[in-house]
């Protein structure tokens, strides 16, 4: 752009100058008259419209205030001659003003900055049922011999559409995440009022990421096998093309391509993971579930605060707080003594017979060494530096019981765990649909086997082989072309999918 033609900042000024809350509020309001379709404005009707917490008492502060953003750019004053009716009315000053399309883009600038700063965004499991669709209208439009060009442009711009709202919005959850872990500006009555639903809304959104993640992932592979992705971001960008202005007609094209298949690699790169880098999708479903641990400890620490457990950051705000508030140095330094105990060292060895010696004959905290009388220190101390403690030895607690509770625990979980690991095993290859019903256990375990083999599809494989976290099972799936549906049933209702063949080993039994 020339310099003669650079943008001017001018209409950003009346940010960094006092009174800014009246001007935004003067310009809001001219917003809000545009809207209205009102084009002018007078001063008497910004001083009426402005909220009653920012209004001046006076109208000349309103005036004055219409005259600087008019000098900054935001607004335009003409001469206000519809009211005059005498000779003398031509020398008053009247205006009336309106909004420029500096002052307006300056405001538009203002309103996505404030409402990008206050999203906190949301994990949309719904949005990733759309972008399934839009996957498959796609599919089915590249296997048309002369796919529809407006079809094409229009389940792409929803397809992208859907997929930035979700990007963007798993992006600004997350950052709100991370704050509210933290207890940044997040009250904790209210963090312990919703952190249960919170854990529930995580977990429903990393379930359907692990099942619709790997579809949209295996739906991306068909439509870019052969070269079908591409021929419809050329389809869509031609119809782009075609309402170009005449000088920029032999670029447009290009151009539009070029947007269209950097839209096209972002949504791959977010679902599919390639050359040693993993997908977006698969580096949210771990934040996600990392984040629910997290959430559980700041609970954890919340309730042993309550319960009365030292908090050494709390206490050390609350001496703090003392200190500000003691009434002289006087009182800081009698504090200062009981906060931390800086006594001479002779209560180093204070026991029940010093007391009473000191009660019988006080010694004050400010006698010399030399004018004190001599301590009397135990061989014991000096010889292991540790005091020899009188009387009968505490009683230790019996937590036997505990133990064996514990013991039980840890035990029949187990037993859930091996059982679940054997009704999931295979002898050899099936179907998922011969699962039929699985508890809450075993279908627990099978997510988390069916996420593992998805996140490993890449766009043309047929089969994949993943072995879980810990190490003990093996899963080897295979997708099928027949079109059949799985349905597994569960207690907590049925999970139905496209059917593939597959094939679980038991590498516990292996070891032994």
């Amino acid at each position: 752009m020339p310099p003669s033609h650079a943008p001017s900042y001018a209409p950003f000024a009346h940010l960094t100058v006092p009174n800014t809350a009246l001007y935004r509020q003067v310009m809001i309001t001219f917003l809000a008259a545009k809207e209205r379709f009102a084009v002018h404005l007078r001063p008497e009707d910004v001083h009426a419209a402005l909220d009653p917490e920012h209004r001046p008492t006076d109208l000349d502060t309103v005036v004055k205030a219409l005259d600087s953003l008019v000098e900054w750019g935001n607004l335009r004053a003409d001469p206000d001659t519809s009211r005059v009716t005498a000779v003398e009315d031509f020398y008053r000053k009247r205006f009336i003003y309106q909004l420029t399309r500096a002052g307006e883009a300056a405001e538009q600038a203002l309103s996505a900055y404030d409402e990008a700063l206050g999203r906190r965004g949301a994990l949309q499991a719904v949005a990733l049922h759309d972008i399934v669709t839009q996957l498959r209208a796609l599919l089915a439009l590249a296997a048309e011999d002369e796919p529809d060009a407006a079809k094409a442009h229009l389940a792409l711009s929803a397809l992208t559409s859907r997929f930035e709202a979700l990007a963007e919005n798993a992006r600004a959850f997350m950052g709100s995440l991370q704050r509210t872990i933290d207890l940044h500006g997040v009250e904790v009555e209210v963090f312990l009022a919703y952190k249960d639903r919170l854990i529930q809304y995580l977990e429903r959104f990393i379930q359907d990421l692990i099942t619709l993640g790997g579809r949209i992932a295996v739906l991306i592979g068909e439509l870019e096998a052969r070269g079908r992705a591409d021929v419809l971001l050329r389809l869509a960008a031609a119809r782009e093309a075609a309402d170009a202005s005449p000088d920029e007609a032999e670029t447009a094209e290009a151009q539009a391509h070029a947007r269209w298949a950097g839209r096209w690699a972002g949504l791959t790169a977010w679902f599919v993971s390639a050359d040693g880098r993993e997908s977006q999708a698969r580096l949210l479903r771990g934040r996600a579930l990392g984040a629910i641990p997290q959430l559980l400890a700041v609970v954890r620490q919340l309730n042993e605060r309550r319960a009365g457990r030292s908090d050494r950051s709390a206490d050390f705000r609350t001496l703090a707080r003392w200190f500000a508030e003691a009434p002289d140095d006087e009182a800081r330094h009698r504090l200062w003594r009981a906060a931390f105990g800086l006594y001479p060292a002779r209560h180093l060895t204070v026991d029940a017979d010093t007391l009473a010696e000191r009660a019988a004959r006080p010694v004050a905290a400010s006698t010399p060494w030399a004018g004190a009388e001599p301590l009397r220190i135990s061989p014991q101390l000096r010889r292991t530096g540790s005091y020899e403690r009188r009387g009968k030895a505490r009683k230790v607690r019996d937590r036997s019981e505990e133990r064996r509770r514990l013991s039980e625990i840890a035990a029949r979980q187990a037993e859930e765990i091996a059982a679940a690991r054997a009704r999931l095993a295979t002898d050899g290859t099936t179907r998922l649909s011969e699962f039929k019903e699985l508890d809450p256990v075993a279908f627990g375990l099978f997510l988390r086997l069916l996420g593992d083999a998805l996140a490993t599809w890449r766009p043309g494989m047929t089969t994949t082989v993943a072995t879980s976290n810990d190490g003990t099972m093996e899963i080897r799936l295979t997708a099928l072309t027949d079109g059949t549906t799985a349905e597994v049933r569960t207690p907590g209702g049925v999970f139905r999918g496209p059917d593939h063949t597959v094939e679980i080993t038991d590498l516990t039994l292996e070891k032994r």
